[in-house]
């Protein structure tokens, strides 16, 4: 059997057995238990007959790595790296996609008020006398 063009040929199953693999990806099993070790994105489950359960994320992965060492032949060294900052990438745009609703709720909330430069010093001294006297009160 050939190897896969690309993850969207992969079958979609929940878990794989490290023979299924091997035939997807056309990556012999005990390259795959090497890079089970030389990989930390890289780790199957284990049933409890102590069989290896490969997720579909992990069949992906195989074939990037696949991909970068045979393809663009990079060293198992220079794979993990590009790995690991191409995983740094993904973090930093969902965390800034998780943060936007945030960030947009404060640009309302001052879109709301005056400008900063705009509130008189009359406006501002008895808010300032007020929350001084709060703070003695605290002391």
């Amino acid at each position: 059997m050939g190897t896969l063009a690309s993850p969207a040929d992969i079958p979609n199953k929940l878990y794989f057995k490290i023979g299924e693999v091997a035939r997807l990806t056309g990556v012999k099993p005990y390259v795959l238990r090497y890079w089970e070790t030389e990989f930390n994105g890289l780790g199957p489950k284990k049933s409890r007959t102590n069989q290896r359960q490969y997720r579909r994320k992990d069949v992906e992965l195989v074939l990037e790595i696949k991909r970068l060492l045979y393809e663009k032949r990079f060293t198992i060294e220079g794979a993990r790296k590009h790995l690991g900052q191409r995983n740094k990438g993904l973090a930093v745009a969902a965390a800034a996609v998780s943060s936007a609703p945030a960030v947009a709720a404060q640009g309302a909330l001052f879109a709301l008020g005056p400008e900063p430069g705009s509130v008189s010093k009359e406006k501002l001294d008895p808010i300032k006398k007020e929350l001084r006297s709060i703070l003695e009160l605290l002391r």
